[in-house]
């Protein structure tokens, strides 16, 4: 029974480790992007195992591809032999990253990814100090903590890097928030300017953000951002690195990577998440002279393993056979569009944004701006009873999150949209 699971799990795992719902729910059984509880409910599942799930659940192409290799009897070798099928993604990954010359090193997580990519950096440049965004994530370990912007996912005040902090690109609080795009642009590269001349020796190894920042809340700074704060760092040598583990893969819809929208190229690039639609990989792309900045032997030791880059390999597949990208710009359309018509104007509603299956609502205390986490909980709680699951984010907590797997389809989009409106306007007590 969920109730002595529950026990169970409260008394062998930490209680930092949290669990979603009033009544946490254990999901047994998956198809398409359905999801079936323990005690039979079945639910529609717009988080995907935050975001991480992206073609859904129980895929015959992916299930397939790494019953091949298990029958192989080959699970593991380690990096120390050759590796077809890690070959065989890192050329696809190298190919559509965007980046010239690209290597790619796998790891485990996004985490892990990240920790990689600052290694990288500090090393080819030679300095600790790192550029990071307010309200941004990028993972739990040492380092990735130290670049992690946001008090409720900081685990520790300890950090072995200097970093230095740049405004965040939200548009509902915040100095830059009053600003058009065109000025918070200027705003923001104008602070750049001044941060490095005030809070650095001038040396910085790199600038890490996300092009959406997903625990933040899908907050994104105007189109364009990134090439302005290029420019400056490229008049300084200072790298740029771009945290892809929530946007990649075609999940905006208008572009394979969350970087593209702003015209730029990152040096380096992490992924995760959904490239192994549930199984562990992840990684760094980046320029040859870059990742290959390592003085030392360094290897992951089940990073890019024959089982996950074959369901890798089958994933990218997937996702470019059936073109997903397209599928997340259209579908995304009917749940962005959707959610602004439907609940927009409601007074507790401060803002519907993201881009392609990357959706957030964020809710306020009416008459003002003041986050409000208990509202948002609230609908959090309503959706999960209307068959409908979720997540939540923001610097505040008040932050409903959307990520469906992209392969979500347009009379689920609607039914989901149906769900979630009538969620927001009961927790907000507007008559249906």
């Amino acid at each position: 029974m969920t109730d002595d699971l529950l026990a169970r799990h409260r008394a062998v795992l930490p209680s930092w480790m949290p669990l979603y719902y009033a009544e946490p729910i254990e999901l047994v059984s998956g198809s398409g992007r359905r999801v079936t509880d323990a005690q039979g409910r079945s639910y529609l599942d717009f988080f995907g195992g935050v975001l991480t799930n992206m073609i859904g659940y129980d895929i015959p192409e992916i299930r397939e591809a790494v019953e091949r290799q298990l029958a192989t009897g080959i699970v593991h070798t380690s990096t120390l032999y050759l590796i077809r099928q890690q070959v065989e993604l890192a050329e696809k990954i190298a190919e559509r990253s965007g980046i010239p010359d690209a290597r790619v090193f796998f790891t485990n997580s996004g985490t892990e990814a990240n920790e990689a990519a600052l290694l990288v950096a500090t090393n080819h440049r030679r300095s600790h100090q790192i550029l990071a965004v307010r309200n941004s994530y990028h993972g739990r370990s040492y380092a990735a903590m130290g670049v992690t912007g946001n008090r409720t996912w900081s685990a520790s005040g300890l950090n072995p890097l200097q970093v230095a902090w740049l405004h965040s690109g939200d548009r509902v609080r915040g100095l830059l928030a009053r600003l058009s795009a065109d000025q918070q642009v200027d705003a923001a590269v104008e602070d750049l300017r001044e941060v490095l001349a005030t809070q650095t020796a001038g040396d910085v190894a790199a600038l890490i953000a996300e092009p959406i920042q997903g625990v933040g809340g899908f907050v994104h700074p105007p189109d364009g951002l990134f090439a302005g704060w290029k420019k400056v760092l490229d008049e300084h040598g200072i790298l740029f690195i771009a945290d892809e583990v929530q946007t990649g893969w075609g999940r905006t819809g208008e572009h394979f990577w969350g970087y593209q929208a702003h015209g730029v190229t990152p040096d380096l690039l992490t992924f995760a998440k959904g490239v192994g639609n549930g199984f562990a990989l992840a990684g760094v792309v980046g320029r040859a002279e870059v990742l290959q900045a390592v003085p030392a032997i360094s290897f992951s030791t089940f990073g890019g393993n024959p089982i996950s880059t074959a369901a890798g390999n089958a994933v990218l597949d997937y996702l470019t056979a059936h073109d997903l990208q397209a599928n997340a710009a259209r579908v995304g359309a009917i749940l962005a569009d959707g959610l602004r018509s439907a609940v927009g104007g409601l007074d507790c509603v401060a803002e519907v944004r993201g881009k392609g299956l990357m959706l957030g609502v964020e809710f306020v205390r009416p008459g003002g701006g003041e986050p409000d986490p208990a509202l948002t909980n609230s609908v959090f709680e309503a959706a999960r009873e209307g068959g409908l699951l979720t997540g939540k984010g923001g610097l505040y907590g008040n932050v409903l999150r959307m990520g469906p797997p992209l392969t979500l389809t347009e009379e689920e989009a609607r039914e989901g949209l149906a769900i979630l409106v009538d969620a927001i306007r009961a927790a907000a007590g507007v008559a249906a």
